[in-house]
């Protein structure tokens, strides 16, 4: 926190935040028809329920928030390379949404969340070095990213007519 007032340290946390939940936004666009997608599919016994998914992405992308100010918090030339790498890989998650719920497209999106996860371990990897909590906040994006690659190629594989 060098040479930041209260004001700019609260203004920052708001942008970050706003940074993240924009990028919910746009892959919330992408999942309008979600749920009766979704719905249709055939699923791994292991899939969570549909309702899980939109409190744990606001988890998520909260916690997200939160490590991208406390990275930017320290105001420094070792912050950027970590920030930009984060503002990368909130484009593909939001892609993410886009290419399976939008387009229905099972094969990207299985390709593109294997992307997102090593964009995921990469930030996690520059965040922890620069504010070792905010790479731990971005854990359990990472381990849920994970999960989420196993359920796409999962979903992709187990409905071969409704995704391409």
């Amino acid at each position: 926190m060098k040479n930041r007032s209260t004001t700019a340290q609260a203004i920052g946390l708001i942008g970050w935040l706003a940074v993240a939940f924009a990028t919910a936004a746009v892959g919330a666009a992408a999942s309008i028809q979600a749920a009766t997608f979704y719905a249709q599919l055939v699923r791994p016994s292991w899939a969570p329920p549909g309702g899980v998914f939109a409190p744990v992405w606001t988890a998520l992308y909260t916690l997200m928030g939160l490590a991208a100010w406390l990275v930017w918090r320290e105001n420094g030339q070792r912050a950027r390379i970590p920030l930009a790498l984060f503002l990368i890989q909130l484009v593909a998650n939001a892609l993410w949404s886009w290419l399976f719920f939008g387009w229905h497209l099972g094969a990207w999106a299985s390709a593109e969340v294997l992307v997102l996860l090593a964009l995921i371990a990469a930030t996690l990897v520059g965040f922890w070095r620069v504010r070792p909590l905010a790479g731990l906040l971005l854990v359990p994006y990472l381990a849920w990213v994970a999960f989420a690659s196993a359920l796409t190629w999962s979903v992709w594989r187990n409905n071969p007519g409704a995704l391409g």
